[in-house]
């Protein structure tokens, strides 16, 4: 049985204080009360440059997955009636950017409401203060108002997550917003320039550019760097396919606001022109640097993120960091609310367990959604040796899209499999509607070591686009065109 010591025979006011009201930092919280432990969760949310703030819940919730999935959804719904024309439909809809706001953050708010009662059910104390360290067991604790008090807890978790990176540069503070503001913005963006070239920023492009608005991506080099780059030009090729513009090779060097409250944008060069609304998704810079560690003795890289060993400890034995603020980590919702459940069952719950950060599928939630697990073809080549390799390959088109004149075949299947491991499957990726929905279901067979035979031996559902995953056969050579379509 695990020993269950009281915070309050310790000496502590908690046996756990969580810095953080994130994903990862709640699942942790409430976990570890389950086991019956005297937890608490610090959640204070420091308004971003252009004065946004909003509730408990961290980024995923209020200004990242939920928000960024309505907003792509409403741009899908959009573009759907051309497809619906073809299906017999006469459809004229128009778009109001100020209801969509307001729906999307009135949702939002719920969940911070639903988060509240859930730690409150669960006996988790929320306070609603910025924490930071005093020594390693000891935490300040400051309200809107500059209160101040502290508690102490035998162990602490940092949880703080990040937030973007405006990247310096002149009049950016002043001038220009981030993913943290976009989805609060209760005027329409208009001409809007959103400089990066990560999957925040072709994702936002991708929906603003759906719901009508003239936007231009500014790259400084490659697409979706991390990610196999044959998929990410497919993905940049259609975005500009369906209106977005790219200017390529170039960044900011300064901004400046008009007289009419528009932004003039510089790159080295001079004016590169006026927009009304500049959002820049350059990066994300986790918070570390913001709660005293020093102070805590606790060891971080000075650019906001903590070193932690293969239990989400850091240098000091009774702190550990979970999610976003971890050096190296993987910056997904999911994979901070599992981190989070481990930890909490490791130290309360008798588990040996660690974290599994291999094999972890995700989605990239540009116009044509696209869904990974595994290895891209330049990691996988590097891992196994070009010569072990075997990619499989197709073309899809969705049979809804099949009435309307205007679509081609853009989306596409790619699976990766190792000749040295009987065509072990290391890599799926697919470009296509809906592909987040489809790569989940993928990724347990990929996690288990599915082989190509057993992707084959699998009968397929028709018409579907996931079918194409058991019937690819197309093997990708370098040098030659991949094949059309064929028929049924």
């Amino acid at each position: 049985a695990v020993e269950q010591r009281s915070a309050t025979v310790m000496g502590y006011d908690y046996d756990l204080f969580v810095i953080g009201g994130g994903s990862g930092g709640l699942a942790a919280s409430k976990r570890a009360a389950g086991y019956g432990k005297k937890v608490a969760v610090a959640d204070f949310v420091k308004p971003s440059p252009a004065g946004t703030t909003w509730g408990l819940g961290g980024t995923c919730v209020n200004v990242g997955c939920i928000p960024k999935k309505l907003m792509h959804t409403s741009a899908l719904i959009g573009e759907a009636q051309a497809d619906a024309h073809g299906l017999g439909w006469d459809t004229q809809a128009s778009h109001d950017w100020h209801k969509m706001v307001s729906s999307v953050n009135n949702y939002i708010k719920s969940l911070n409401w639903g988060q509240k009662k859930d730690l409150k059910s669960k006996n988790v104390t929320y306070i609603n203060k910025f924490a930071s360290f005093v020594d390693d067991h000891t935490l300040k604790l400051t309200d809107k108002d500059g209160n101040e008090e502290q508690v102490t807890a035998e162990t602490i978790l940092i949880a703080t997550g990040g937030r973007p990176n405006l990247g310096g540069y002149e009049g950016a503070e002043e001038c220009c917003i981030s993913s943290d503001d976009i989805f609060w913005q209760k005027k329409a963006p208009g001409k809007t320039l959103v400089v990066g070239a990560a999957y925040i920023s072709l994702e936002c492009a991708g929906f603003l550019t759906g719901l009508g608005f003239d936007v231009t991506v500014m790259v400084r080099s490659i697409l979706l760097r991390g990610f196999d780059q044959e998929i990410a030009d497919k993905i940049g090729a259609f975005m500009e396919k369906s209106g977005t513009k790219f200017a390529r090779g170039l960044v900011p060097s300064k901004f400046e606001k008009t007289e009419d409250g528009r932004v003039r944008v510089f790159t080295k060069d001079g004016e590169f022109g006026i927009y009304d609304t500049v959002l820049l998704a350059i990066g994300r810079t986790g918070c570390a640097t913001w709660v005293n560690l020093e102070n805590a003795g606790v060891t971080h890289d000075g650019k906001g993120k903590i070193p932690v060993d293969a239990t989400e400890k850091t240098n000091k034995d009774n702190i550990y960091a979970i999610g976003d603020v971890v050096q190296g980590m993987l910056e997904l919702t999911p994979v901070a609310m599992a981190a989070g459940q481990a930890l909490a069952d490791r130290l309360y719950g008798g588990a040996t367990k660690l974290m599994d950060y291999k094999l972890v599928p995700t989605t990239v939630f540009t116009p044509l959604e696209y869904g990974s697990i595994g290895y891209g073809e330049e990691e996988a080549f590097t891992k196994f040796g070009k010569e072990n390799i075997i990619v499989y390959q197709s073309p899809i088109k969705p049979l809804h899209w099949a009435t309307n004149p205007s679509r081609g075949d853009d989306c596409y299947v790619k699976l990766i499999c190792n000749k040295a491991e009987k065509e072990k499957v290391v890599g799926v990726h697919l470009l296509c509607p809906d592909a987040g929905e489809i790569i989940q279901g993928v990724a347990i067979a990929v996690r288990v070591g599915a082989t190509k035979a057993d992707f084959d031996d699998t009968i397929g559902i028709h018409p579907t686009v996931a079918e194409m995953i058991t019937t690819v056969t197309q093997v990708k050579k370098d040098g030659q065109q991949m094949e059309a379509l064929g028929g049924c």
